[in-house]
């Protein structure tokens, strides 16, 4: 009898220890390197709200803002060092620690003509996330784990505070800008200053700089570019198909649930999607919002701006794959995506401005 209850009392701690691990939370801290009022960072929260959701709060992400725990350009190393669990940021930040970091969202010409349906095809379908992967790990020696999460693009040109003819008339201006972008139209004759986004209003407003670029019209919007310059040029070519990304710590993606994985992973992929619904909308109710009530002159870019980014960038990625060999490897696995992918959409997608023309011409 004795043993019976004995028996009886270890299959009740042995299920109590069961149940309890069962429902044990797994918290974690990440930092964005997008300012609290962008959409990336709200498309950030949502991804964290997602995986709270999903895992039952079994897991959950704290999602800081920028400078919590450390400046924006140093989330990549706290995060490999252990001081961030994770954070959201941005290849085109660490392009000075390896230029192909460029090819991994910001990449100038989408590349090849891609899109961010093209780009997302060849992170997912074509080998780019197994790449993605080898450049933090291998190339850059950082003990993390990314994905691609939260669509940037396509990016406007830029905000401007005089109008802007061509080319030749972007020499001399101090502009922010970033990443390779920023060696872009540095070849133009333009100054280029680095800054992380939260910086850029305040240094515009201070005269620091004289134009800037950052994503499109409702994320600039949001952090008051129209309260500094009233001229807003685009499309662009420099980011058509930009992407931010999700990193975590090594030591900590390892010691996660593979369920929790799987979680991420679904909330990754949501997040990013839902970004592209998102911005497509705002961006629309932006437009009117800024030439009606703030009074910015929405232009277009002249063409001679975007032939002129694609002939520069082909330049510096020439050059580039010449004397980088993972850049060449990288860069050479999109070309050989996009050669099927961009021209059998060209054939079997009708021309955006085909239907756009007939149902909603442009007025002169």
């Amino acid at each position: 009898m004795k043993l019976t209850r004995i028996l009886a009392l270890a299959c009740t701690l042995a299920l109590f220890a069961t149940t309890a691990s069962a429902q044990s939370t797994t918290k974690l801290r990440f930092e964005s390197v997008f300012p609290a009022s962008s959409l990336f960072f709200e498309s950030s929260k949502y991804f964290a709200d997602r995986v709270k959701a999903l895992s039952g709060g079994r897991l959950q992400i704290e999602m800081m803002p920028p400078g919590a725990v450390v400046p924006p350009f140093e989330v990549l190393d706290a995060i490999h060092k252990g001081v961030l669990d994770g954070g959201h940021t941005a290849a085109a930040y660490w392009v000075g620690k390896n230029r192909a970091a460029t090819l991994f969202g910001p990449t100038p010409g989408g590349p090849f003509g891609m899109d961010i349906l093209d780009y997302m095809g060849w992170i997912h379908e074509g080998g780019g996330l197994a790449l993605y992967q080898e450049f933090y790990q291998k190339e850059l020696q950082r003990n993390v784990v990314v994905m691609p999460m939260s669509s940037g693009g396509p990016q406007i040109l830029g905000w401007f505070n005089k109008p802007v003819k061509n080319w030749e008339d972007l020499k001399g201006r101090k502009c922010r800008e970033t990443g390779i972008t920023a060696e872009v139209f540095s070849r133009s004759g333009m100054n280029t200053v680095n800054m992380p986004g939260g910086e850029i209003v305040p240094a515009g407003q201070r005269g620091v700089i004289e134009c800037a670029e950052w994503v499109g019209p409702a994320e600039d919007m949001r952090i008051g570019f129209h309260t500094v310059w009233k001229y807003a040029y685009m499309p662009s070519m420099h980011e058509p198909a930009a992407i931010a990304e999700l990193m975590i710590n090594g030591d900590v993606w390892k010691k996660l649930p593979e369920d929790q994985q799987e979680i991420i992973k679904s909330a990754v992929m949501d997040a990013t999607l839902r970004s592209r619904l998102v911005s497509n909308k705002v961006n629309a109710e932006a437009l009117v919002e800024l030439k009606e009530k703030h009074g910015v002159h929405i232009e277009r870019t002249p063409p001679d701006i975007l032939i002129k980014i694609l002939e520069t960038w082909d330049q510096i990625a020439k050059e580039e794959s010449g004397k980088n060999p993972f850049f060449k490897k990288v860069y050479d696995s999109q070309r050989a995506f996009a050669s099927q992918v961009v021209p059998a959409r060209r054939n079997t997608y009708a021309p955006y401005d085909l239907g756009a023309n007939y149902y909603w011409p442009e007025k002169k």
